[in-house]
């Protein structure tokens, strides 16, 4: 029986790049999942963390994640901590803290790689910085929001992929389907 394990992977992943990343608030990390995911699907043609992203004015946004962050689910207790600090100019920011070790046991090599090149890529960029490089042209995120004119909508993770590279991932990701379908049954 196949076992899903995108949820810890999703709380893992913000362990580890609260270990890992400098100055790590919520915009920072919604950029940081995103490339994770996407790039991931890219090699494979499925998510690490199972997060679906949306095109806001100030780049990709795991909805699901953003609304959680206010009221964490039980399985963030003990893991990570979601913390408001006031910053200059009166205003605030939302600090991720982990509050545990990085657990790696449900992650494939491809993916702890991936971990580590974007905290050591991203480890000392701001949020801003993080925001340009998620508005590039051509990005999955620029498709949505700027060439259709699709603001708040789903970044679909096809846009990840170069024409000639989605039908092979595409194949791929039915025979995976299949497979596992096969396995539930079995």
């Amino acid at each position: 029986m196949h076992i899903d394990h995108s949820r810890e992977k999703l709380i893992q992943s913000v362990i580890f790049f609260s270990k890992n990343v400098r100055k790590l608030g919520k915009i920072k990390l919604f950029k940081i999942l995103y490339f994770l995911d996407f790039m991931h699907f890219k090699e494979t043609g499925r998510s690490v963390t199972g997060l679906e992203y949306f095109a806001w004015k100030m780049g990709p946004v795991p909805v699901t994640l953003f609304e959680e962050i206010d009221a964490p689910a039980i399985d963030w207790q003990g893991k990570v901590e979601f913390k408001e600090i006031p910053i200059r100019g009166g205003k605030k920011m939302l600090t991720v803290t982990a509050q545990s070790e990085f657990d790696q046991s449900h992650f494939s090599k491809r993916e702890l790689r991936l971990l580590n090149s974007l905290a050591e890529e991203f480890r000392d960029l701001s949020a801003e910085e993080m925001i340009e490089k998620t508005h590039l042209e051509n990005s999955p995120w620029h498709k949505v929001w700027a060439v259709e004119n699709s603001p708040q909508n789903k970044i679909p993770y096809d846009y990840a992929l170069r024409a000639q590279d989605g039908a092979a991932i595409k194949g791929l990701t039915e025979e995976r389907a299949e497979f596992l379908k096969a396995l539930s049954t079995s």
